[in-house]
């Protein structure tokens, strides 16, 4: 059985995210939190967080023990961009994108055996 949570439209773009994110995957979830608490980046906090809500997803439906958890999926994709201008020189406009992303992360017991459902 899985556990999963997800948050669309964070204000990261994918490149700066999938570092972390390639970073903790196939990890516990206890020691991805411990990875990321180090690391100074806005990435990694939102990772954090997402991680906690599905830490907490699974301790809501009594599924596991929090240090039994590991990180069997975890992806982000690409989300749509806003697109903004900036005033310019001699009454111009310059255009800039604000790119935006979805993360999701899945949780899987590790004692878990798919015929226990």
């Amino acid at each position: 059985m899985t556990v999963k949570a997800k948050t669309k439209n964070v204000g990261i773009s994918v490149k700066k995210l999938r570092p972390y994110v390639n970073l903790v995957r196939g990890k516990r979830a206890v020691d991805a939190l411990n990875i990321l608490a180090f690391m100074n980046s806005s990435s990694s906090e939102t990772l954090i967080e997402l991680i906690k809500s599905a830490m907490a997803n699974a301790e809501s439906s009594q599924y596991g023990d929090r240090d039994e958890l590991i990180i069997s999926t975890i992806y982000a994709d690409k989300s749509t961009t806003i697109r903004r201008w900036r005033a310019r020189a001699r009454g111009r406009a310059g255009t800039f994108n604000r790119p935006q992303s979805h993360i999701y992360v899945e949780l899987k017991d590790l004692n878990f055996v798919e015929g226990d459902e």
